[in-house]
């Protein structure tokens, strides 16, 4: 075959074409982000950094549990009733969550605050609720049209949402530059990006109802659609929640130990180092999910599925975080200023966690699919307790935050090629056939 000829075969690949709209869309916000970030680092400085982190690594644990995990459950059914019927619940559970988090905080706020050492974000405390249900509702909108395959949508709306949230706190940073506004900003961002979604689905679902008669009616109660799904509250969810913790921790920690402006390094070296992940890995996993899960559903082998995306992304990352571990320290002093040279110093660590963690995004997908999340869990709690392993050694035993992130680094990165290779052997054994045997198209 001509080289062409192959190029015209990949072009008219439609995996890689959807791959490519979703790609391009968080290229773009990427790309603002990169133009907008070293003008907000130099308004807001680390330690406005660091509060914002600590604000965000909070509502990130909460927000994990809000919806149970069933909106990860939308894509997998054959039926769109049976996807509605998931998004209701999903709903549902995401109000009672975020209501028993309110009264959480109105009642034991200050003492919860001050045992996690986050005191400093306490006038912040109600907007952790707001965020918490924002992330939900974010989830099912998102899960949604990865169902509906509406990747020029979300590529679009995704590119505004970063726009409006960037260029705010830089308009807003020339006046006052302080955390409030970033801690604010950030929550009202993800507001405006399920504000965007739930129109967009609201207009194209009415174009749909016109041009079809007949609709299939809703089977089966929210109580069925809860049983058959059981397996993300009970395993995904805890996933979820293991990985919030261990994620978030460094910030936390970096925070508790030695104060906001060590936390403000870390939050910036892991936000700039997992843009090609939210660039290529998080499009090459929204797309795939679909994919796998209808491969497993006709019976074909989803391995070679695997393997191909795990080293697809491998080829693509290995050069820029190579780059990163060489001359972190260096990039960082002359792209945001000599007060963050120190945040390189902890990228050179954080890179060589976050390719791990790039090229692993197909086999967590695959988990749902594959029908594997209990074992999931399992691996989780084994993996969360290595990085934490890692930490407590390096603030504890080292006395020493760049200890900290190394072994927590390491630790992380050791754990994803555990998971790979785990998710790679069970692809030869599991399938949706199960699960999905009584289903039917609509």
């Amino acid at each position: 075959m001509s080289t062409s000829a192959k190029i015209k075969k990949i072009t008219q690949n439609k995996f890689i074409r959807n791959v490519v709209i979703v790609a391009s869309g968080t290229a773009m916000a990427q790309m603002l982000g990169v133009v907008f970030t070293p003008v907000i680092t130099r308004l807001y400085g680390p330690e406005a950094f660091g509060l914002l982190g600590t604000f965000m690594s909070l509502g990130t644990i909460a927000a994990s549990i809000t919806a149970l995990a069933y909106p990860f459950a939308i894509v997998l059914p054959r039926k769109d009733s049976d996807a509605k019927n998931i998004i209701k619940l999903s709903v549902y559970i995401s109000i009672i969550i975020t209501s028993l988090a309110v009264l959480l905080i109105l009642f034991t706020g200050d003492r919860l605050f001050a045992l996690l050492g986050a005191e400093a974000i306490t006038a912040f405390a109600l907007l952790i609720p707001l965020k918490m249900l924002l992330a939900a509702w974010l989830r099912i909108a998102q899960q949604w049209f990865i169902r509906k395959k509406q990747f020029k949508t979300t590529a679009k709306i995704e590119v505004i949402q970063t726009f409006f949230t960037n260029g705010t706190q830089t308009v807003i940073g020339l006046f006052k530059p302080i955390a409030a506004v970033l801690i604010v900003l950030a929550t009202l961002g993800n507001g405006l990006h399920v504000l965007l979604l739930y129109t967009s689905s609201r207009r194209t679902n009415k174009k749909k109802q016109k041009t079809e008669k007949n609709n299939t009616p809703p089977e089966g109660s929210l109580t069925e659609i809860a049983k058959k799904y059981y397996d993300f509250p009970l395993y995904r969810a805890p996933v979820i929640l293991i990985d919030a913790i261990s994620t978030s921790l460094p910030v936390l920690m970096l925070s508790a130990f030695f104060g906001p402006v060590s936390a403000g390094y870390y939050v910036l070296g892991v936000k700039l180092l997992k843009a090609p992940t939210k660039l290529i890995g998080r499009s090459v996993a929204n797309v795939f999910y679909p994919k796998i899960t209808e491969a497993a559903h006709k019976g074909k082998d989803v391995k070679k599925l695997l393997l191909r995306a795990i080293l697809g992304l491998g080829a693509v990352g290995v050069i820029p975080y190579l780059l990163v571990v060489l001359f972190g320290p260096w990039i960082f002093k002359i792209i945001f200023g000599a007060e963050w040279i120190t945040a390189g110093e902890y990228a050179r660590w954080i890179a060589f966690m976050i390719f791990f963690y790039f090229i692993s995004r197909p086999a967590v997908v695959a988990t749902a699919p594959l029908n594997i999340q209990r074992g999931f869990l399992f691996l989780e709690i084994f993996g969360t307790a290595l990085k934490v392993g890692g930490l407590y050694s390096g603030f504890v035993i080292f006395k020493s935050d760049l200890t900290a992130v190394a072994l927590f680094s390491c630790a992380a990165a050791v754990y994803y090629i555990l998971l790979m290779l785990w998710v790679v052997v069970s692809s030869n054994k599991t399938s949706l056939k199960e699960r999905f045997s009584e289903d039917s198209p609509d």
